[in-house]
């Protein structure tokens, strides 16, 4: 949908950046910007930089950045058009009604339809499982112990045993074959043609929070593989920023949210009055779905499988939770495989036990590295010890790690004194594993390889100084212009800030960004406006560091010029001048 440049600005300037992000993730105040580890990518040192001022953020690690637009349709997998309404109801604006254009109107017809599609194969598949087709589903599902309220409440379901049941029923309803491939719900061969994705396998609806079906899990009834399946990723399912059964979890009046690996994990966890239980979507846990929790709770529980394997995946998933500040707690199902297991055989009263009793993930940690040691074992026995003392230091807060450091020494009777002194000699050295990478050899650019970037670095520092300091455009104006800048997104964006200082005397970099739609834009954008968030170059040095930067770009341009403009006469002799001003250029800041 197309709406005026007044119209994205007024809904922007509504919605201060600090305040939208700081609803999805921790920000911390530092010097002229919030920090927080990156809710994209998965990060110890935060990187991540939030600026009121500028209204814009900017990930240094993994190079995301943009505006409070850019941030929804990163955050939310929304399009402009949705992050645009969402933040103007967030804002109380009412937007003027207004055409789409024929780019978003495809967008937006082709999203609605896959939710369309989604929404009557929900229903397909529940009415299936209520026929004779579906009675050996049911069964499956009745001997868990499910109820009818239960798989009502979930929307379970069966797609049929034919290869192509689903196919001729959404056909029917008008749909395309291309429609129903990008919806995941098809797929086509060149021999045998379109067929179902899902076939004789028990259906688990995912939903989101907007309680929209966006995909599907099915687990097979016969020995077909895999066990499990889910949805492709699509235009509406994006299975690393969503979570099963969050849409009823997030309602739930228990304190914290309950991570488990499977859906009837979480249904039976439910059923049993534990609906704050929650599950990955045939994935790890991620950077995201941890994101999106934190919108909901202040604290986590996991409910893994007593395995080796989801011992593995618990440990990850403490990692992810640590960085992103959201405390958590390890429950132990043993000597039972899974939540659902320790329900059947002990019941509810069983569970709230066992929640009760959760080890703090710290201690959780150190019990697995005890039993990865031989405690007999002098040696090894150290090694645990230091190991032990390496991870109670990566705590922070002194009081807190006193604490622990007392627990852990009394359990595993350790002089105390002597692990303090480990962990306070890990603190101040540090026991961070060295990246690989730095030992690479690095590929090593030609001469003009280096110039370019160079150049491109120049022109880069020039803009973040002049959005940082705009009294700059003053004394630039007469000196420099866009046209000096090489790069097409840096031209577009020098031009941009000149009109915008020389229009309203100031500049609102973030509104810059509004010009641009596609997320790739708006990072490419926000890297050059925030190069730098604090420029500590001493007052009496800045005078040189503008004129050089100045004159290295002017030089450049005016060069190419001349390579350009060979034989006309008058032109060369206008270069020649112009190049000799350059060379005596002086800025005074």
């Amino acid at each position: 949908m197309y709406y005026a440049d007044e119209v994205i600005e007024e809904v922007r300037s509504r919605n201060d950046i600090v305040d939208v992000i700081g609803s999805y993730i921790n920000l911390k105040h530092k010097g002229n910007s919030h920090t927080a580890c990156c809710p994209f990518h998965h990060e110890k040192t935060p990187s991540f930089h939030v600026s009121r001022e500028k209204q814009m953020y900017h990930c240094f690690g993994c190079g995301v950045g943009g505006n409070v637009f850019t941030f929804l349709m990163e955050h939310e997998n929304f399009t402009f058009p949705e992050a645009l309404e969402a933040l103007a109801e967030r804002a109380g604006y009412d937007l003027p009604k207004q055409e789409m254009s024929a780019q978003a109107k495809k967008q937006a017809d082709a999203r609605s339809k896959i939710k369309d599609m989604n929404k009557l194969s929900a229903a397909y598949f529940h009415y299936l499982l209520k026929t004779e087709h579906g009675e050996k589903a049911l069964r499956y599902l009745k001997n868990r112990g499910l109820s009818d309220e239960t798989i009502t409440k979930f929307g379970l379901g069966y797609s049929d045993v034919y290869s192509d049941d689903l196919f001729k029923y959404l056909k029917s309803k008008g749909y395309k074959d291309d429609e129903l491939k990008d919806a995941g719900l098809v797929k086509f061969d060149e021999k045998y043609g379109f067929s179902d994705c899902f076939k004789n396998r028990v259906m688990f609806p995912i939903i989101d929070m907007n309680n929209r079906v966006i995909g599907f899990g099915g687990r097979v009834m016969g020995d077909y593989k895999p066990k499990y399946l889910n949805t492709q990723d699509t235009l509406v399912f994006d299975k690393s920023r969503n979570l099963y059964g969050l849409n009823l979890a997030k309602k739930s009046r228990r304190k914290g949210i309950i991570f488990c690996e499977g859906y009837m994990d979480v249904i039976s966890m439910h059923q049993a009055g534990f609906d704050n239980a929650v599950a990955s979507l045939g994935t790890a846990l991620t950077v995201g779905q941890v994101n999106l929790v934190k919108r909901f709770t202040d604290r986590a529980y996991l409910a893994y499988d007593s395995d080796d394997a989801g011992t593995k995946a618990a440990l990850r998933a403490l990692e992810i939770m640590r960085e992103f500040e959201l405390p958590a707690r390890v429950i132990s199902l043993k000597p039972y495989k899974d939540p659902d297991e320790l329900i059947q055989a002990e019941g509810p009263e069983g569970m709230e036990k066992r929640i009760d009793e959760a080890k703090s993930g710290i201690m959780f940690e150190i019990e697995i590295l005890a039993h990865n040691y031989n405690q007999e074992d002098p040696q090894e026995r150290t090694e645990f010890q230091q190991e032990a003392a390496k991870r109670l230091s990566l705590i922070t807060d002194p009081m807190e790690r006193k604490n622990y450091v007392d627990s852990v020494a009394k359990q595993y009777d350790i002089d105390k004194d002597s692990l303090k002194e480990a962990v306070t000699h890990y603190g101040i050295t540090g026991a961070a594993k060295v990246d690989a990478s730095v030992f690479q050899e690095k590929k090593r650019k030609s001469p003009e390889e280096e110039k370019e970037q160079q150049m491109l670095k120049s022109e880069r520092l020039l803009i973040s100084w002049m959005i940082n300091e705009p009294s700059l455009f003053d004394k630039l104006q007469s000196e420099i212009s866009p046209d000096d800048f090489f790069e097409p997104v840096y031209h577009d964006v020098v031009q941009a800030l000149f009109e915008q200082y020389q229009r309203d005397g100031k500049l609102v970099p973030a509104s810059i960004i509004n010009h641009y739609q596609s997320k790739e834009e708006h990072e490419k954008v926000s890297a050059i406006m925030q190069q730098d968030f604090d420029m500590e170059i001493p007052d009496g040095e800045k005078s040189k560091v503008i004129t050089d930067l100045v004159k290295t770009i002017k030089l450049r341009s005016i060069e190419h010029q001349m390579k350009i403009t060979k034989g006309d006469l008058v032109k060369q002799n206008e270069l020649i001048t112009a190049k000799i001003h350059a060379g005596k250029l002086v800025i005074k800041i």
